[in-house]
C-alpha cells in the first residue's frame, strides 16, 4: 500500500534494507509506493491539483555505499537536467544530469559518508531562504520586511520593499512570485533584482534615488513550505483568483493594498513563473505577451532593451517572447478566472503588466542554478532601470 511522506507526514521505511525516504520537511513532496531490492517507487503527490504537475521533493537516509533505482510511476517528473541533489541537508544543491536519467527514473550512487541526501525537480526556495537574504540585508535602510497577512494556516505572506523608502519615489515597481508554488527557479531571479536594488553599483544608486519595489515572494505561502503543485489548484489557483471576491487571502490583501499604495506612480508589475519541465519553448526565458495592444507594445520595448543590457549567463532574447494568441496563450485559457498580470493592467498608470516565465533548468541552452537566476534578476533589474529612464 502506497504511504504518503509529504511535509509533516511520516516517512516511507524498508526494514530490510534500512532505507528510510521521507519529505518531511518545509517543500516536502513524495509518495514512496515500494522499496524492493535497489529499486524504489514513488510517485509526486498531485493533492488538490486539477490533472498531472511534476512537483517532487524528498529525502533518503541507510542507503551510504548503495546504488538506487528511483523509478517515478506517474508519468515522468524529470527535467532536462535531471533531479538536483543535495547532500547537505538542503542548504546547497546541484544538478545530478541527465546521464543518470533514463525515462521516468534516476539512478544515485550514495558515498559511505552520504547520511542525508535530498532529490528534486529544481533547486528549491523556501521561507528559510527569504530568511537568509533578510537577514543578511537587516540593517539596510533601503530595505524593509513585514507581511501582506496571513495564510489561513497561520503563517506569513512577507512584502518586502525595497529602494527609495523615504519620501515619494519617481516611479512604484511591483514584483510577485510563486503564485504557483512549485516553480521556485523565479524566488531566485526575484533575489537578484533585490540584490540589485541594494548594491553599489549604478544601478542600485539609480533605484534607491527613483524607485519603490513592493515584492511579494510568495504568494502561495502555505503551498509553498507544504510542498504543494500549486498550479491547477482546484477549485482555481492564486492566478486566477484575481476575479469577484478572491479566495485566496494573499491575493485579496494585495488587491486591496496596492491601489491604495501606488499612487498614480506605478509603471511596472512583473509576475515571475516558471514554464513546464521541457520542450522547446519551456527552456527559454520569455515574455507572456499582454491581450491589451498597448501594453504589449510596452513589452516589445522594454524586451528589446532587457536583450541589450543583459549581461548574465542567462540568455534572453525577443524573438522567445509568446504573443497573445499564440500556442497556450489566448483567450481560452484564462476563461477559469482573471490573472494577475490582466488585474495590474488595469491600475492607474501602469505601462507593463506581465508575466515572465523563467526555466527551471535550461535557458536556451544556459544552465538555470540559483546563481545565474540571481544574475539574470540583476539584468531585469538594469532592464527596468534602462526602460525607465527613456520614457
Amino acid at each position: 500500500m502506497a504511504t504518503p511522506a509529504g511535509a509533516g507526514a511520516g516517512p516511507k521505511d524498508s526494514n530490510s534494507s534500512g532505507i528510510c525516504i521521507g519529505a518531511d520537511y518545509p517543500g516536502g513532496n513524495i509518495i514512496v509506493e515500494d522499496i524492493a531490492n535497489d529499486t524504489v517507487s514513488l510517485r509526486q503527490d498531485r493533492r488538490d491539483t486539477e490533472g498531472w504537475w511534476f512537483y517532487w521533493n524528498f529525502r533518503v537516509r541507510g542507503a551510504a555505499g548503495k546504488t538506487l533505482t528511483f523509478s517515478f510511476t506517474d508519468k515522468n517528473p524529470i527535467g532536462v537536467r535531471g533531479p538536483a541533489v543535495s547532500t547537505d541537508g538542503g542548504a546547497s544543491w546541484s544538478w545530478l544530469g541527465k546521464r543518470a536519467v533514463t525515462g521516468a527514473s534516476f539512478r544515485y550512487r550514495f558515498l559511505q559518508n552520504d547520511k542525508d541526501v535530498r532529490f528534486c525537480l529544481a533547486m528549491p526556495y523556501q521561507a528559510s531562504d527569504l530568511k537568509r537574504f533578510l537577514d543578511r540585508h537587516a540593517t539596510n535602510p533601503h530595505l524593509s520586511a513585514g507581511t501582506i497577512c496571513g495564510t489561513r494556516k497561520g503563517r506569513p505572506v512577507e512584502c518586502v520593499h525595497a529602494g527609495k523608502l523615504d519620501g515619494d519615489p519617481r516611479y512604484r515597481i511591483l514584483l510577485t512570485c510563486r503564485h504557483h508554488a512549485c516553480e521556485m527557479m523565479a524566488s531566485y531571479c526575484l533575489e537578484g533584482v533585490l540584490e540589485a536594488i541594494l548594491a553599489e553599483t549604478d544601478d542600485g544608486a539609480w533605484f534607491r534615488r527613483n524607485v519603490e519595489v513592493m515584492a511579494i515572494p510568495f504568494m502561495d505561502k502555505d503551498g509553498v513550505e507544504d510542498g504543494d503543485q500549486g498550479k491547477n489548484r482546484r477549485p482555481h489557483d492564486h492566478n486566477r483568483d484575481y476575479l469577484g471576491r478572491s479566495i485566496y487571502r494573499s491575493v485579496r490583501a494585495l488587491r486591496e493594498r496596492v491601489p491604495k499604495w501606488s499612487g498614480g506612480r506605478l509603471r511596472l508589475a512583473l509576475d515571475l513563473h516558471c514554464p513546464y519541465i521541457r520542450g522547446p519553448h519551456n527552456e527559454v526565458i520569455y515574455q507572456v505577451g499582454s491581450s491589451n495592444a498597448a501594453i504589449w507594445a510596452e513589452q516589445r520595448k522594454f524586451g528589446k532593451v532587457l536583450q541589450t543590457v543583459r549581461t548574465g549567463p542567462l540568455i534572453y532574447r525577443t524573438q522567445d517572447d509568446l504573443p497573445f494568441g499564440k500556442a497556450w496563450n489566448t483567450a481560452k485559457n484564462y476563461t477559469a478566472g482573471k490573472n494577475f498580470s490582466r488585474w495590474a493592467g488595469e491600475l492607474e498608470g501602469v505601462l507593463i503588466a506581465a508575466t515572465i516565465e523563467i526555466p527551471y533548468a535550461n535557458a536556451a541552452g544556459s544552465t538555470v542554478t540559483p546563481a545565474t537566476a540571481r544574475a539574470f534578476g540583476h539584468d531585469l533589474a538594469r532592464a527596468i532601470r534602462e526602460y525607465l529612464s527613456s520614457r
